[in-house]
């Protein structure tokens, strides 16, 4: 009897042995997961660009099918909507995301303390210089990953524009309002104004005359520190003929015109002209597949320095550096730009620019090669709202609303603007 219970004790024992090693086998996962078995984490991923949505939901299908120990939850707060406020508001209510948006220089600051460091990621090597600016801290590190490089102007339809007569695109202030004479004179509305979106018009078309200056970041300087004004500035005082050209030769109703609204009408054919940048390109082709056309710039002036496109980082991937799941988002953020299905995504299914050596601007429509036109010319100006003091851009826009309500003339407009930036700074 004892001989047989050694004998079943010794057989217990191996079996605990062999039983132990498997479990520790089955717990390390394979390269480039770092979980795996039945242990599934679940990545908040919030973001505001719209007009990707769908598309970056079949990427992240796509991620998780390689990766089935990592869930990617998506959700997108844009267009109409204030990102800004959202995101302050889960991170007040503990709802913190794992991955968000983030726009550099001065939201840089205001967000660094819950931001992690990127600095030593793979994909830095191939990060073009260009997207290192806004997500360098002071202290030299890396906050943020490029979501891509975009450019605005005008859009303007190209058959619209030979059915007015209208055989060279306009690149001056003069010969904008020519242009926009002539497609009135062939019963074509020339503009949409989509001056119901405070970003519209309190930031990209304001950024013009921040961005013709001379040097734009010594201007902004000046107005912190005082030594500068926007009142009596040269490039603000031509400021008005854009706005003026634009309401007065626009769709009706303009001021209660949003975005979706302002880009259909322009897709659909409705307007000749239409103030936004290349990331309305695939809502454009849905809408119009066959549509013909390209860019012009936002011209201040007849000078040769006003034919030039806006063209910079239009927001950054930041990852919270109290995520659970740190590692994981790191992950993720590789694969968008160095896996063949992340960089398929990025050029093909969202038409963006890349900010990467690596990745090839293939598949590119109109809009971007246009911008690509533009930058390989070197006919560009900065986008200089990252720099502007945090709210201005909202207070920027209700005054432009008010004066092409025709409720403040434009000297009173441009002393808002002052006293705006005087308030906030």
């Amino acid at each position: 009897m004892k001989r047989i219970f050694m004998t079943c004790l010794s057989i217990v024992l191996v079996l605990g042995i062999i039983s132990g090693c498997s479990s520790s086998n089955s717990s390390g996962g394979s390269e480039g997961d770092s979980k795996s078995g039945e242990d599934v984490v679940t990545l908040d991923f919030f973001q505001f660009k719209v007009e990707i949505a769908d598309q970056l939901q079949e990427m992240i299908n796509e991620f998780e099918a390689e990766h089935p120990n990592i869930k990617i939850k998506l959700e997108t707060v844009g267009g109409g909507a204030d990102y800004g406020a959202a995101l302050k508001a889960k991170f007040a209510s503990g709802e913190q995301p794992d991955i968000f948006n983030n726009g550099g220089f001065k939201e840089l600051e205001l967000w660094k303390e819950h931001l992690a460091d990127l600095s030593g990621e793979p994909w830095v090597d191939h990060l073009l210089d260009i997207g290192k600016v806004p997500m360098t801290a002071e202290d030299g590190k890396l906050y943020g990953m490029p979501v891509n490089l975009e450019g605005y102007g005008f859009i303007y339809n190209k058959d619209l524009f030979k059915k007015a007569g209208i055989t060279e695109p306009p690149k001056t202030i003069d010969e904008l309002k020519a242009a926009a004479k002539k497609l009135e004179d062939k019963d074509i509305t020339p503009f949409s104004a989509g001056y119901g979106e405070w970003w519209v018009i309190g930031q990209h078309l304001l950024n013009i005359p921040f961005a013709q200056q001379e040097d734009p970041v010594a201007f902004i300087e000046g107005l912190n520190e005082g030594s500068e004004t926007m009142v009596g500035n040269e490039k603000f005082k031509q400021f008005k003929e854009v706005i003026d050209t634009e309401i007065d030769f626009g769709n009706d109703n303009p001021l209660t015109t949003d975005y979706n609204t302002q880009v259909t009408l322009f897709a659909s054919g409705e307007t000749a002209i239409l103030q936004q940048g290349n990331w309305t390109e695939n809502m454009i082709y849905e809408i119009n597949p066959d549509i013909n056309m390209g860019f012009l710039p936002i011209p201040l002036s007849n000078d040769a320095v006003a034919n030039r496109l806006p063209v910079g980082v239009p927001n950054n991937w930041v990852l919270n550096k109290n995520s659970e799941h740190l590692e994981e988002a790191k992950l993720f953020l590789n694969w968008m730009v160095s896996s063949e299905t992340g960089k398929r995504y990025l050029t093909e299914e969202f038409a963006f620019i890349p900010a990467f050596d690596n990745i090839e601007p293939t598949g590119l429509g109109s809009l971007g090669e246009s911008i690509l036109e533009y930058s390989k010319e070197e006919k560009t100006i900065p986008w200089t709202w990252f720099r502007w003091p945090d709210g201005a851009n909202k207070e920027f826009a209700a005054a432009i609303q008010e004066y092409a309500a025709g409720k403040i003339d434009y000297e009173t407009l441009i002393q808002r603007f002052q006293d705006t930036w005087d308030d906030l700074k």
